[in-house]
């Protein structure tokens, strides 16, 4: 069973949004990670981008598969996770802990669209 979290938001396309004083951290879950196997390159916007929600913002690769990075809330990007650039595998190894962008959220009400903890654990067992 892939690790859900409780406090954050989480997409049908399996991304997470950690929120914290207005900003959005938003990442893929451990379902994803999972699913996609050894991840070799992260795709990011850059700093100051406009990302949409529900809207394709980067993408993830792993050695079987390339994963399309939907964003689960619309903002501007205020930072992204260099780490990722040189060791992507990071986020097979905690996919919370690595998140791929920070956001300025620009609507917080679009958070209510979003699973909790446990409808994303019934989603994921349907899955």
């Amino acid at each position: 069973m892939a690790k859900v979290i409780e406090g954050l938001y989480y997409s049908e396309s399996h991304e997470y949004v950690k929120v914290e004083n207005g900003y959005g951290y938003i990442g893929i879950t451990d379902y994803a990670q999972n699913a996609l196997g050894n991840v070799v390159y992260v795709d990011m916007p850059d700093v100051d981008d406009d990302i949409e929600a529900d809207e394709e913002f980067g993408a993830v690769e792993s050695v079987k598969a390339a994963s399309d990075l939907i964003s689960p809330v619309s903002g501007t990007v205020v930072e992204v996770n260099d780490k990722l650039e040189d060791a992507p595998e990071l986020i097979n190894q905690d996919a919370y802990a690595n998140w791929i962008i920070k956001v300025e959220l620009s609507d917080e009400s679009e958070l209510d669209n979003l699973m909790d903890a446990k409808a994303y654990e019934e989603f994921c067992n349907k899955q």
